[in-house]
């Protein structure tokens, strides 16, 4: 015995600290509680599943999920919990059973269990030790005239390390949903999405008449400056459709002769 085991509350303490730390856990063989021992009962494994159902479907706030057998001979029932504590939030658990034949040809099954809480934050207050430990107890109570301690199972068991390492390994994955983020993980980058630039239309006037164009453009060609002055320009009052005589005047001039 440690020196430690002579702190008042010492159970206390550390059930605490799992609780704010911890919101997955699972059952062992060197389990910091003794209410995550794995189990071992001197019965069928049919007989224990049974039971385990049955509780599953007559307890409020117990819903079962799936139940299915491998190949190995493993039987998984898994089921959805709903915390009153944690205001209706959901506890995942599962449980696996395993038989084995001991020495005598007698039947023993192994019981593992493991529950994780669908919380963001590290501790979900010992909920999904508490559902284990709640489904475990009634089993144990159940079958408590059938129940094997560990020194009798090393004893009676074939192969020992061999089929508990291997019905141990899959429970033993059971971890903390909540990541921190660390230091140095990049951040998120917000997506621009660029508007495309507007397209200027043109406008496309119908031209003028050449004819009329020359001639309000240019002078009529028989108008000659004088004196550097510029030609007179037509008078405002007169029509743009009108146009000026192109051709020049010309005098004659005859002599009169006597014949």
């Amino acid at each position: 015995m440690d020196l430690i085991d002579f702190i008042p509350f010492r159970s206390e303490f550390t059930k605490a600290y799992h609780g704010l730390t911890s919101n997955a856990t699972h059952t062992s063989e060197r389990p910091v509680f003794n209410e995550l021992k794995v189990r071992r009962y001197e019965r069928p494994v049919s007989e224990i599943s049974e039971f385990i159902l049955h509780k599953i479907e007559h307890w409020v706030g117990w819903n079962l999920k799936n139940e299915k057998t491998a190949v190995d001979g493993t039987t998984t029932i898994r089921a959805e919990v709903s915390s009153f504590i944690l205001f209706g939030m959901k506890i995942d658990i599962t449980f696996g059973l395993l038989e084995e034949k001991d020495i005598n040809g007698r039947p023993i099954s192994t019981v593992n269990a493991k529950a994780e809480t669908h919380i963001e934050s590290k501790g979900d207050l010992g909920e999904s030790r508490r559902a284990i430990r709640m489904m475990l107890g009634a089993v144990d109570f159940e079958f408590r005239n059938a129940l094997i301690k560990e020194e009798d199972y090393l004893h009676r068991s074939l192969d020992a390390k061999g089929s508990a390492a291997a019905a141990q390994q899959v429970f033993n994955e059971a971890r903390l949903q909540h990541h921190k983020k660390t230091e140095g993980a990049p951040k998120a980058t917000t997506i621009e999405f660029k508007k495309k630039p507007a397209i200027q239309t043109i406008l496309l006037k119908p031209s003028v008449k050449s004819e009329e164009s020359t001639l309000a453009a240019t002078p009529a060609s028989g108008v000659t400056e004088q004196n550097g002055s510029s030609p007179a320009t037509p008078d405002s009052g007169t029509n743009s459709g009108e146009t000026v005589s192109s051709k020049p005047k010309i005098t004659i001039i005859t002599t009169k002769k006597n014949i």
